[in-house]
Order: structure tokens, then C-alpha cells, then sequence
């Protein structure tokens, strides 16, 4: 019995050293995956969002040496009565605005500062988006009609094979994709998890084999398909995504505080929500698209493009909030009036009949709930009426 005893306890000994070699081996992996597992969690959640590299692999972005955009004080708002409410309610940490280029409005909450990068969430696919507008102007990428795989070869036998550039920029890839967020085994968590583990979302894109349509027929917000819109911009121009971001678009504009892009375990930037900024510099984004692309005396983005881009000709649902090419459009919008969107409360909105610029940033673990969204679009353009 001792001798059987003593096995046992060599036994527990050898596997308890194994798991912690195994554990210091993968420590980085596990890390990260410990990250996604509780990003979204109550007491967490406020300073993950404004720290996303303190758990993840990230690229800085190289913004040059020249001074930023220019945000001169204005007359101080007066925001509307019920602000303060939605402030509360929707856990926004982050509140910039803009009035014909100045800055009128600017507080912070839940403990964050000015100087926090952060996450964009899907307010990204919109950065992205104008990159692609500039690399198409200088015929880096020939047509939208051309098919993603020209450009992609690595996506031929999946789910993207027959979909083109414009049908992916549109969200009407036909790609079958479930982007429930609060679902463990969805899609877009699975897609969490390859970043946690370190994973490849060039292979995991190109591993998707399945459509729910035809490519340009139907409207489904499919996040990969951002990603999808990355890899043609890489094969178009030969170079990653963060370099020609600096160049072509950040440097030009000129931003405040150096931004990060968090990547996959490849060192591929997350373009479809990985990007991360101060406030202030999503509002000088949202600035250089309310003025047509201009800033700082140069075209920076085409201004066709940003007429293109941010109109409602993907084929959503009637009735519906529209879509462009990776920027939303409300219900009943007013010309000019348009918005990147992120999830968890994340928002530039821009109205350009108005002179306005709103950049939000929030923590809202309720930004599912029915009538959400549309109750924050109504305040955005109730605090755009009050100015």
C-alpha cells in the first residue's frame, strides 16, 4: 500500500510540473484567452477598454511629427436636459463635440481621462474603409466589381469565392456568419478566440466555406468581412495595413496621441474592430469626413469616395437603418447625416448640414437591448439641434 501510495503521489508530482510547464510554455495564450474570457465583465470592462494592450498583442501606428489637427474651443454647450440620464445609462465613458470645427463639448467618465486610447470596436471598419477609397483612387485596386479573390488568392474555395469588393464593403458578402455577441459559440466569439490563442485571421476567413445568399443580395452584418476587405488592400498593395494607414491617412490628418492597432497572433492588425485612439482623435476623423475628405489644405480621402461610402446602397431591410461601405446611415437621415458605430457604445456621428461632430465612447453591456440604438442615435441628434 505505501509503495502504490508513493506512485500515486510521483504521479500527482510529474502531472502538477507538466501543467505548469505547459502553462509557462503558453503563458502568453492563456493570457490573452483570460482576456477575452472576462473583456466584457462588470468590473473589468471600463478599464480593458482603455488598456486593450495590456492584455493583447498590438502595432503601434506611426502619426509623424507634425502638429494635429487643430480643435479650437468654441462656445461652451449646453447639452440637453436628458444627458446627463443617458450618460448614466449607457455607461459612456467618453463625450467630444464638435461645432463647424471647433470643440464645444468634451467630458470623461467612470474614471477615464483624455488620454486613454480607446477600443473602437467596429468604428474601425470605417478607418478602413476610406484606406481602401485612397488605394482605389491611386489604382492600387483596379474596380469594386473586381472579385476579392484577385487580390485574396488565399480566400479561392471559400465562402468569399464569387463575392466582390463592393459586395463585401456593402456587408452583403452571402458569407453565413453568426455575430451574436452574447452567444459563447458564435462566430464573431470563435473569431475572439483565434486572437486570444494567437491564431491566423487570414486562415480563419478563408476557413469559412458556408453562405446564407447570394454575394450582393442580401444585407448581413458579417464582421470577417472587414477583414476579408484588409487582405485585399494587403495583395493590392503589397504592404500591411498599418504602414499604409499612417502614410496615407493618420499622418496626413494628423492625430494627438499615437494609436495601436491590437493583432492577431500573425502580427495582422484587427481591422474590423482592433483599432484604438483618444476621443478626441475618433472626433478628428469624424471632422476630416464632415468636410469631404479634406483637412489641413489636402485631399486626403477622395471626396467622391466619401460621398460614395457613407450613402445607404447596401440592400438592407425597407424601412430600415441603412448601410454604405462600412459606415451606417440612420432612419430618416438628413443629407449629410451618417456614423460609424462600434459595439458596447461606441460612435462617431457626424452631421454635415449641421456642422456637427459627436464621438462617443462607452462601456454599455446593455447595448443589445431593443431600442438601444435608436435612443442614441435621437441623442446625438438631439445634442446636434441644442448648438
Amino acid at each position: 500500500m505505501p509503495k502504490l501510495l508513493g506512485r500515486l503521489l510521483r504521479l500527482v508530482l510529474l502531472l502538477a510540473v507538466v501543467t505548469a510547464g505547459v502553462a509557462f510554455w503558453k503563458r502568453e495564450e492563456v493570457t490573452r484567452l483570460y482576456a477575452v474570457m472576462t473583456l466584457f465583465e462588470p468590473d473589468r470592462i471600463v478599464q480593458n477598454f482603455s488598456h486593450m494592450d495590456a492584455a493583447f498583442l498590438s502595432v503601434p501606428l506611426y502619426i509623424g511629427t507634425t502638429a494635429p489637427l487643430p480643435l479650437p474651443p468654441g462656445p461652451a454647450a449646453t447639452l440637453p436636459a436628458e444627458t446627463d440620464a443617458w450618460v448614466a445609462d449607457r455607461a459612456i465613458t467618453a463625450l467630444v463635440v464638435l461645432k463647424g470645427g471647433q470643440l464645444v463639448h468634451e467630458s470623461y467618465y467612470l474614471g477615464t481621462g483624455p488620454l486613454d486610447r480607446r477600443i473602437s470596436w467596429s468604428v474601425a471598419k470605417s478607418f478602413l474603409s476610406a484606406l481602401l477609397g485612397i488605394e482605389l483612387a491611386e489604382g492600387k485596386i483596379a474596380s469594386l466589381d473586381d472579385p476579392v479573390t484577385k487580390y485574396a488568392p488565399q480566400l479561392v474555395g471559400s465562402a468569399y469565392e464569387g463575392a466582390s469588393i463592393r459586395n463585401v464593403l456593402n456587408m452583403a458578402s452571402g458569407v453565413k456568419f453568426d455575430e451574436d455577441y452574447l452567444a459563447f459559440f458564435s462566430d464573431i466569439n470563435k473569431m475572439g478566440r483565434v486572437i486570444g490563442l494567437g491564431g491566423s485571421l487570414d486562415d480563419f476567413a478563408a476557413g469559412l466555406s458556408e453562405r446564407s445568399a447570394p454575394p450582393g443580395t442580401a444585407w448581413q452584418y458579417v464582421s470577417i468581412d472587414t477583414h476579408v476587405l484588409g487582405m485585399v488592400i494587403r495583395g493590392a498593395t503589397g504592404r500591411e495595413i498599418p504602414d499604409l494607414m499612417s502614410e496615407k491617412l493618420l499622418v496626413p490628418l494628423g492625430l494627438e496621441v499615437a494609436p495601436y492597432y491590437v493583432t492577431d497572433g500573425l502580427r495582422q492588425a484587427f481591422v474590423l474592430g482592433g483599432l484604438n485612439l483618444i476621443t478626441r482623435d475618433y472626433a478628428r476623423f469624424g471632422l476630416l469626413f464632415a468636410n469631404g475628405g479634406a483637412a489641413n489644405g489636402q485631399q486626403i480621402v477622395p471626396a467622391d469616395w466619401v460621398e460614395a461610402s457613407t450613402k445607404a446602397t447596401a440592400p438592407t431591410a425597407s424601412g430600415a437603418i441603412g448601410y454604405g461601405f462600412q459606415w451606417w446611415v440612420p432612419e430618416g437621415a438628413a443629407p449629410g447625416e451618417f456614423m460609424a458605430r462600434g459595439v458596447y457604445g461606441q460612435y462617431i456621428y457626424v452631421n454635415r448640414g449641421l456642422g456637427v461632430v459627436i464621438a462617443v465612447n462607452a462601456a454599455d453591456r446593455g447595448f443589445t437591448a431593443p431600442g438601444v440604438a435608436e435612443a442614441n442615435v435621437a441623442m446625438f441628434r438631439a445634442i446636434a439641434n441644442s448648438l
